[in-house]
């Protein structure tokens, strides 16, 4: 199975995208990749003049667009959402679980706990749940879909004074396996991504955050040229939206790592492709507790 090279970007002509957060940063990426390589997407977001932005921008790239408002932490916006995509574009092909919060950061013991639930509550339980749930009797319907939900380094290890942002974005690890598992033989491929560090309206407001900490982390990353491309995102979400991935279903796959010198938009490679078998047998990119040998 081989990645599409760097003049033979994967096309999605006649699949229906959603993507959520498409106002922006690593969303509207996402969705301009999509429009470009073909697809019908509706960008999902909030702010209208910013998903109304993207829309426009799609059109001319010469595919449909569809800017469609919702707060996707509010279980009947999003099926009203998805019920208006599905009549204007047609049944979801592709959902792209991109919208979220960087939460208030501090000391979990001194922080505000309608706060810290809201994160977890926009993160996990509203976007990616909620979301997923109104397209997938549509997916299942036709033996077909894929998902993807939009992960963080920060999920794979301890964040001090910030546990709301990595405890939803490592949470978000579980129920892609879960659904993967639950969709397996039906036509529908669950995925989460890791889009890398990004220098998004989210990360700059890092850089003003009140905790030193994670103030000077990113500003380090962006001082250094550390940071990714949004583009990067968007030429993963693009070859998992081609199939040539779907064995890796239920798998977590870095935009950064997995991609062998992307330039662009262009996806060059994906050594994770090349190595499924492996990575089936060892049971890797999954969220694993390991115990000592007995």
């Amino acid at each position: 199975m081989s990645a599409p090279g760097a003049t033979d970007v994967a096309r999605l002509d006649g699949q229906v995208a959603l993507v959520t957060g498409a106002g922006r940063g690593i969303g509207r990426a996402i969705a301009l990749a999509l429009g470009t390589a073909g697809a019908a997407v509706a960008a999902c977001a909030r702010s209208e003049d910013e998903i109304s932005a993207t829309a426009a921008m799609i059109e001319t790239r010469g595919s449909q667009a569809l800017a469609v408002r919702a707060d996707v932490s509010d279980r009947h916006d999003v099926n009203r959402a998805v019920a208006r995509v599905e009549a204007e574009l047609g049944p979801v092909d592709l959902l792209v679980n991109n919208a979220g919060v960087g939460g208030s950061p501090g000391a979990l013991a001194a922080g505000d706990p309608d706060q810290w639930w809201q994160t977890i509550q926009v993160n996990l339980g509203g976007g990616p749940y909620y979301c997923s749930r109104a397209v997938l009797p549509t997916m299942l319907g036709r033996g077909h879909g894929r998902i993807v939900n939009v992960s963080s380094h920060a999920g794979f290890g301890p964040w001090p004074m910030n546990s709301a942002y990595a405890v939803s974005k490592a949470a978000l690890l579980r129920p892609t396996e879960n659904l993967a598992a639950e969709t397996a033989g039906q036509g529908v491929q669950v995925f989460s991504i890791i889009p890398g560090e990004v220098r998004t309206a989210m990360t700059e407001g890092a850089l003003s955050c009140a905790d030193p900490g994670i103030a000077q982390f990113f500003q380090g990353i962006f001082d250094s040229g550390a940071d990714h491309s949004p583009e990067h995102a968007a030429a993963l979400v693009t070859y998992l939206a081609s199939g040539q991935a779907d064995a890796l279903s239920g798998r977590c796959l870095s935009a950064v790592k997995d991609l062998a010198g992307i330039p662009g938009v262009h996806a060059d490679g994906l050594e994770m492709v090349a190595r499924t078998q492996e990575i089936l047998e060892q049971d890797l990119y999954v969220l694993r507790f390991r115990e000592l040998a007995s």
